[in-house]
């Protein structure tokens, strides 16, 4: 199980300009192949009179699955150094697509590669990007008189309350990160005198962006 890794969450837009040719970098969300070549022909549409559209990508957890396409350009001076941008910045499931408009001023193999690599830096800064983890979801029943504490456990811990459910007790559902959650249950354990029911709701991705936690699939 990969315990976190980080991806774009909303693509964004970038451009430079070098010489007068034009950059333009737009990122993507992508988790299959067919993610990918979706939005390449999306980008292809809108700007069909480019030259090129140089673009690489990462997928999987482990980021192992990587392609990348020069598109026309010199061999290694755009597919690759946007590839490097996106790995040296420890993302997956990521798409970078760097559109060229020729300026008319030929750039070099190294300038090509400063541009590709610089607008591709351009286009993820434009980009929110999230940090995934793995969590657990945890249901926590205590009677009435412990829910002030619970709470103040959690606030301490700084893990999220989802739900709760009154009934003859109070059970909270909380989201914490995995690898906390067995020193979590006995923390739970020990701070009640055993005086707590804990249930497992399943292990989740999450990630917490602009002070809001999403969740997204099973692990």
């Amino acid at each position: 199980m990969i315990e976190s890794y980080r991806t774009v969450y909303a693509g964004g837009t970038g451009e430079i300009e070098e010489k007068k040719s034009r950059f333009i970098a737009d990122t993507a969300h992508v988790e299959t192949e067919d993610a990918v070549q979706e939005f390449l022909e999306t980008i292809r549409k809108r700007y069909y009179d480019a030259r090129h559209h140089c673009y690489a990508w990462v997928i999987g957890r482990d980021g192992n699955n990587r392609r990348c396409s020069d598109d026309g350009e010199p061999s290694q001076t755009a597919g690759n150094p946007i590839l490097d941008v996106i790995t040296g910045q420890g993302l997956t499931d990521t798409l970078v697509v760097v559109t060229r408009y020729f300026g008319g001023t030929l750039l070099g193999t190294g300038g090509l590669v400063r541009a590709y690599s610089a607008a591709a830096r351009e286009g993820l800064d434009k980009s929110r990007v999230i940090e995934k983890k793995a969590g657990e979801k945890l249901a926590v029943t205590v009677d009435y008189n412990s829910v002030g504490k619970l709470l103040y456990l959690l606030d301490q811990k700084g893990y999220t309350q989802l739900s709760a459910d009154y009934a003859a007790d109070v059970t909270l559902h909380i989201l914490l990160p995995v690898a906390e959650s067995g020193s979590f249950q006995a923390l739970l354990t020990d701070s009640f005198s055993g005086n707590v029911l804990m249930e497992s709701e399943g292990l989740v991705y999450y990630a917490v962006s602009e002070k809001k936690t999403i969740l997204f699939e099973s692990v």
